[in-house]
């Protein structure tokens, strides 16, 4: 239920809604419209490329070494977004913040980003989609892109002031989502109408229980 409902203080009990898909409460870090159906990768590390293995120490001796080292990795994050296009990968959910290079190269594809989702939120998506994270880097840096969720719609939704994503994703299960935009004037009321709300669904849940 907290992942299914969006509490907007300042307006009007009326202004309540119900939207089909979810709302995810932060911004797009990259937006780039599509329109029709289109694919997302989930992930739940930075894409950006390590130079070295962890626990060893990567030293530069000269400008000239840190220049090709920032030129291995953007040809790396390049090569990685071709891909995500190739595969028609339109949308990246990542829940670990992703780094300038990576938002670069993700516009210049054609790739919306949305980041710092929480394991919550994850969880939820991947139940939905039926749809594992993806690991790009390691040990096999080409492996091949084969779990991506089909998305219905992606586009910015504005609470009041503040910016959120609104996105459809095709079911894998009976579970259709559905999102409560739930307004009041204050939060105080929300979070009253909401708990109200989250013990009603649990009396049906145990009402219809087989």
């Amino acid at each position: 239920f907290p992942e299914l409902h969006a509490a907007v203080p300042g307006l009007p009990l009326a202004r309540s809604r119900v939207l089909p898909g979810i709302v995810l409460r932060r911004d797009f870090a990259a937006y780039c419209p599509a329109d029709g159906e289109l694919r997302a990768l989930l992930v739940t590390e930075p894409l950006r490329p390590a130079l070295t293995a962890p626990g060893v120490e990567f030293v530069v001796d000269s400008e000239g070494q840190y220049q090709a080292a920032f030129r291995w990795i953007a040809r790396r994050t390049e090569a990685l977004m071709k891909r995500l296009q190739s595969n028609n990968v339109k949308l990246l959910l990542s829940s670990a913040k992703q780094e300038e290079v990576v938002i670069y190269y993700a516009k210049l594809y054609g790739v919306s980003v949305v980041e710092c989702l929480s394991s919550e939120e994850m969880a939820l998506i991947s139940e939905i989609t039926g749809v594992s994270p993806y690991t790009p880097f390691g040990d096999n840096t080409d492996r091949e892109i084969t779990e991506t969720a089909v998305v219905t719609f992606c586009q910015p939704l504005l609470l009041v002031s503040k910016r959120c994503v609104h996105i459809g994703f095709s079911s894998v299960c009976a579970f259709q989502p559905h999102c409560l935009i739930l307004c009041g004037p204050v939060d105080g009321v929300n979070e009253q109408h909401a708990a109200a709300l989250q013990e009603a669904f649990t009396m049906l849940q145990q009402v219809f229980k087989t």
